[in-house]
C-alpha cells in the first residue's frame, strides 16, 4: 500500500509488546482489540497480526496490488474509488484502487487489516508502534504521506480459497462477501457507554462523597486524552486525608485520581507504574467500549465483582473462538 494522505492518526498496531514491562517497556498494541483481532479473522491471518489504526480522520490508501481487506470498529465512512465498502466482513480490492476515509459517524478508531498482514520489522516481539519510544510499526512513527507499506505473504490454504471467490468476480474496483460479522457480537459501542469497573486498590481511601460521585455521575472525555489515557472532566474525586504512595503496577484500564481529583483512566500506551491513589479498574471486556470514545463523549461507570468480570471475559472469549470458527467455514463453503 502506498499512503497518499497520512490523516489525522494512522499507524501500524498489532495486539501488544509483552513481557518487557517489568523494564519499564510499554506494552502499545490496539486500543480495541476487539476490532483488530476480528478484521485479521476476516482476511485469514492470525488474530494477532499487525493492522492499521486509524483515528476520526483516516488516510488515503493506494492498492500496489490486488489485496483482501477489512475494516472493523469505528464507521468513518470508508470507501474504494468513491464507492462506499461495507465494514465487518472481507473486501477485494483491485491493484491501483484507492481507499479513502470521510467523516466519521461512529466511534473513534477504525483498523483495516490485509491479507498477509504489514511486513515490518518485529521490535521486541511486535510490530506495534510507540511514537515516545520511537520504536515498532513503519519508522516508528505514525503513517506519512508517501509511505510505502509492504504486504506480508498470504497463508498457502488462505490464498487458495480466497482465490475460488477472485474467479467467480466480474470485473470491477471491489467485491466483498455475502457474509459478515453479526452486530450482536459487537462489544456494547456507545456514544454514552456505562462501563463496568471493579474497586482499585485504593478504593477506600476516597471519601464516601467522592465513592458515591464516581459511581452516580457521566464523565466527559477531555480533548487532551491520547492513547496513553483519557483524562475525564466531571465531579473533583478526594481521599480522606492527604496520602503520599508508592509507586505501584498500573494496567489497561486502571483508574487513576491525580491532585487535581479529575479521574484518568489508562489505556493501551499506559506507563508500567503509577503513584496516584487507583479508586477503580475498568473490567477487559468493557476496553474496546473505551476505546471508540471521541473526545467529548460521555462515560459512567458502574461496579461489579471480580468474579464477574472474569465470567463476562470467559463469555467474551468463547464468543470470539465461535466467530473465528464461523469465520473459517464460511471461506469454505
Amino acid at each position: 500500500m502506498r499512503v497518499l494522505k497520512a490523516g489525522a492518526h494512522t499507524s501500524i498496531q498489532d495486539t501488544g509488546r509483552f513481557g518487557y514491562q517489568k523494564y519499564g517497556v510499554i506494552a502499545s498494541g490496539a486500543m480495541d482489540p476487539f476490532a483488530l483481532r476480528t478484521a485479521n479473522l476476516l482476511v485469514g491471518n492470525d488474530e494477532d497480526e499487525a493492522g492499521l489504526e486509524v483515528t476520526l480522520q483516516g488516510p488515503t490508501l493506494e492498492m500496489q496490488k490486488d489485496v483482501w481487506i477489512s475494516i472493523c470498529g469505528a464507521d468513518l465512512s470508508a470507501q474504494l474509488d468513491g464507492q462506499p465498502i461495507p465494514q465487518w466482513r472481507p473486501v477485494f480490492a483491485r491493484k491501483g484502487a484507492t481507499l479513502h476515509f470521510g467523516r466519521p459517524r461512529a466511534g473513534c478508531r477504525a483498523y483495516v487489516a490485509v491479507a498477509g498482514g504489514f511486513d515490518v520489522p518485529l521490535v521486541l516481539g511486535s510490530k506495534s508502534t510507540y511514537l515516545r519510544a520511537g520504536i515498532g510499526g513503519h519508522c516508528g512513527r505514525a503513517l506519512q504521506s508517501g509511505d510505502e507499506l509492504p504486504i506480508g505473504e498470504i497463508k498457502t490454504p488462505v490464498q487458495k480459497r480466497m482465490q475460488r471467490f477472485v474467479e467467480a468476480l466480474s470485473d470491477g474496483t471491489f467485491a466483498t462477501t455475502g457474509w459478515c460479522v453479526s452486530p450482536s457480537l459487537f462489544p456494547a459501542y456507545s456514544d454514552a457507554p456505562v462501563v463496568r469497573v471493579v474497586r482499585g486498590p485504593e478504593y477506600h481511601l476516597f471519601t464516601s462523597s467522592s465513592q458515591r460521585a464516581f459511581a452516580s455521575n457521566q464523565y466527559i472525555v477531555n480533548p487532551q486524552s491520547d492513547r496513553m489515557g483519557y483524562r475525564l472532566d466531571g465531579p473533583s474525586l478526594s481521599l480522606v486525608e492527604p496520602r503520599q504512595l508508592i509507586s505501584s503496577a498500573v494496567t489497561w484500564g486502571t483508574v487513576q485520581v491525580p491532585a487535581d481529583g479529575k479521574p484518568i483512566v489508562l489505556m493501551a500506551d499506559r506507563q508500567t507504574t503509577g503513584g496516584y491513589p487507583r479508586i477503580a479498574q475498568v473490567i477487559t471486556a468493557d476496553i474496546p467500549v473505551l476505546a471508540q470514545l471521541k473526545p467529548g463523549a460521555k462515560v459512567g461507570f458502574t461496579e461489579t465483582t471480580v468474579g464477574e468480570a472474569q465470567s463476562i471475559l470467559g463469555t467474551r472469549q468463547k464468543e470470539f473462538l465461535m466467530l473465528k470458527m464461523a469465520i473459517e467455514d464460511s471461506w469454505e463453503r
